[in-house]
């Protein structure tokens, strides 16, 4: 069965000296401020499209390592995840770096490295971000 969540944005005035908010509506969770600013220059306390984009990809790949992991015979006592988006005023998002430290009994440094890669290539985030580039660091605690 398929899924859909919804975030809506309203947004007033002008790129550079507008403003809005993005709720996340599915869950309820909260409502954030946006604006140019808050995206291209310091955070300010307002998030951005490539924050809420980190926190999905994060999120994402992180769920994908612990079921292959899990599937692998070799579940994660815990993983911990940044991705870090890149976003350049004028040329779009130019890069996502995911860094992943995973507390995994019973497997190498390697296996580890393969099962992030092959989380990577699969996590449905990354194939929705096909068109950037994706740099993984893998370290197993």
């Amino acid at each position: 069965m398929a899924t859909i969540r919804t975030a809506t944005t309203q947004w007033k005035g002008a790129l550079l000296d507008g403003s809005g908010t993005v709720s996340l509506d599915t869950s309820g969770v909260g409502t954030f401020e946006v604006s140019w600013a808050s995206r291209a220059e310091a955070a300010n306390g307002k998030t951005s499209p490539e924050e809420l984009i980190a926190a999905a990809h994060s999120s994402c790949f992180s769920m994908a390592l612990s079921h292959g992991l899990a599937g692998a015979g070799t579940p994660p006592e815990s993983l911990r995840t940044s991705a870090d988006v890149t976003f350049q005023p004028g040329e779009g998002i130019t890069g996502i770096v995911l860094s992943v430290q995973g507390q995994v009994p019973g497997i190498t440094a390697e296996q580890f490295q393969q099962a992030a890669e092959t989380a990577k290539a699969n996590c449905p985030v990354s194939k929705a971000l096909a068109g950037t580039t994706i740099t993984l660091n893998a370290q197993l605690l």
